[in-house]
């Protein structure tokens, strides 16, 4: 394990509390790792004013002023080489990525769902355990593959569905488990404990 932080970059489009729980976990000095980009896709979003009020870069741009999703991935990328990141977090990137940016970063880009995956990909997962009637759903940090939601699973976690909850009052306690679950997972990453071997991911204790 380097001595040297590892070198993150955060994708975001939204509120950014995935972010605020990185951000303070790298302040407190539990993420072994530095966040050293926020690139969002939306430039009035709230996780912009938590970048700035924590320090941190941010590259902030609108896709529609880019001819193709390609073209403003290859600028990302040209962006994040600059920078020298070593790993994606997505959290909360409601863009879908393509080759170009999958292609130079696999293995080095995770996400976090907020499902028990391979159940409820996509948008709107927690409504969609709510309305499938399972009892337990959760969150999941995984590889990004170019998939929807499809990649290697690094963690999980559980989440019971209680008779009376509605996508709000579930939505608070699969989120909570993120703010949990997403900072625990870069560490073991910045830590040097994580292999992957095709869909196997292992984690050193």
């Amino acid at each position: 394990m380097s001595s040297t932080p590892l070198r993150i970059a955060v994708f975001a489009s939204g509120s950014g509390s995935n972010f605020q729980a990185l951000a303070e976990a790298a302040q407190g000095g539990r993420l072994g790792a530095e966040i050293a980009l926020l690139v969002c896709d939306k430039p009035s979003a709230p996780v912009v004013s938590r970048a700035r009020a924590f320090g941190i870069d941010a590259f902030v741009f609108q896709p529609r002023d880019y001819a193709s999703r390609e073209a403003y991935e290859a600028e990302i990328v040209s962006r994040l080489r600059d920078e020298g990141i070593e790993l994606i977090v997505l959290a909360g990137y409601m863009r879908l990525i393509t080759d170009v940016l999958v292609q130079p970063y696999y293995g080095r880009m995770i996400n976090i769902h907020p499902a028990l995956l391979p159940a409820f990909p996509g948008i709107r997962a927690i409504r969609q355990a709510l309305e499938y009637g399972v009892k337990l759903t959760g969150a999941t940090v995984h590889y990004v593959d170019g998939g929807m939601d499809s990649g290697p699973i690094l963690a999980q976690r559980a989440v019971e569905i209680r008779d009376d909850d509605t996508e709000e009052t579930l939505a608070a306690r699969v989120h909570a488990v993120e703010h949990e679950l997403l900072p625990r997972a870069v560490r073991w990453i910045a830590e040097g404990r994580v292999a992957l071997d095709g869909r196997i991911v292992t984690v050193r204790r």
